[in-house]
């Protein structure tokens, strides 16, 4: 195809990882994903709500690799993505709801920032203190 190189550059040119064909009969729901509203229909777990809008659920906190869950049962520990006010969500158990706020960008920055600064803050008390534990 013109204009889209093969294979595509980022997940993003792919296109959702769920493509709904059945159960279009439910009533639909809206909710905020990383800031956009977007639709899923009543009785979608927020994994299944994620994965129709977009290709992973997260980005691993370890590696910044794409995760898109892996057993679906809640088993793996590999859905967890974030309300907007931080409370974590195992995404592939729990049910969608109205008005719902998820955010599943940056959860790898903010905790390897969060372990940058912890180490920092470790390295300059340890240099701001002699080796019998008082204050130079």
């Amino acid at each position: 195809m013109p204009g889209i190189s093969y294979p595509p550059d980022s997940s993003d040119e792919r296109g959702p990882q769920f493509v709904r064909i059945a159960e279009l009969r439910r009533m639909p729901l809206t909710f905020v994903l990383d800031g956009r509203t977007v639709s899923a229909l009543n009785g979608d777990t927020v994994l299944t709500a994620i994965l129709t809008q977009q290709r992973q659920v997260r980005q691993s906190e370890f590696s910044g690799e794409p995760r898109a869950g892996f057993c679906l049962i809640g088993a793996c520990q590999d859905c967890w993505v974030r309300s907007e006010d931080g409370t974590r969500l195992r995404a592939c158990s729990t049910l969608l709801a109205e008005g719902m706020r998820i955010v599943t960008r940056g959860a790898a920055w903010d905790v390897n920032a969060g372990l940058a600064a912890g180490a920092a803050s470790i390295i300059s008390a340890a240099s701001t203190t002699s080796p019998d534990g008082t204050a130079p």
